[in-house]
């Protein structure tokens, strides 16, 4: 297992990975797939964006984002994670999460914050057991798939 920061090349695996949660699933609450241009900024721009692979296999991903505009909120940020589904439950996410801890304390960031769709229990979980903390749920504050789905707000302190 190699944990790196992403590079172009990494974009057509990484765009599999995430497109086919927001086309079938409910971890993400956007119908609008991530385009190659759109990963090419984020892996370009200054927050971190890393790359999980097994062997030569790109198997997930990790980055981080603004968690709200204004300089108020300079030291948090929501995070993202995503393996993709036959790596679930190998310790995988344990590890990339906690490189994606590494950098943000190295930028300084004091909060990370995870939005999670109620429907993703094992999401839940895995934030629970890496040290997140509940911070809130928002009843029905989606809709996908002809679905409402209620948003839980998960916190860690660096």
């Amino acid at each position: 297992m190699t944990i790196r920061p992403a590079i172009p090349d990494d974009i057509p695996r990484i765009a599999a990975i995430w497109n086919a949660e927001i086309r079938n699933g409910t971890a993400t609450f956007t119908t609008d797939e991530k385009s190659e241009a759109d990963l090419l900024t984020r892996i370009q721009g200054d927050d971190p964006f890393l790359t999980l692979l097994e062997g030569e296999k790109l198997t997930g991903f990790a980055c981080a984002g603004d968690f709200r505009a204004g300089p108020g909120y300079a030291h948090s940020k929501e995070i993202t994670i995503y393996l993709a589904p036959a790596h679930h439950g190998k310790g995988l996410g344990r590890a990339l999460i906690a490189a994606l801890e590494l950098e943000l304390k190295a930028l300084g960031t004091h909060l990370m914050v995870a939005a999670i769709s109620g429907t993703n229990s094992g999401a839940l979980a895995f934030h629970n057991a890496v040290g997140f903390n509940p911070g809130g749920i928002l009843p029905q504050a989606g809709r996908k798939h002809g679905n409402w789905l209620d948003l839980h707000l998960l916190f860690k302190h660096l």
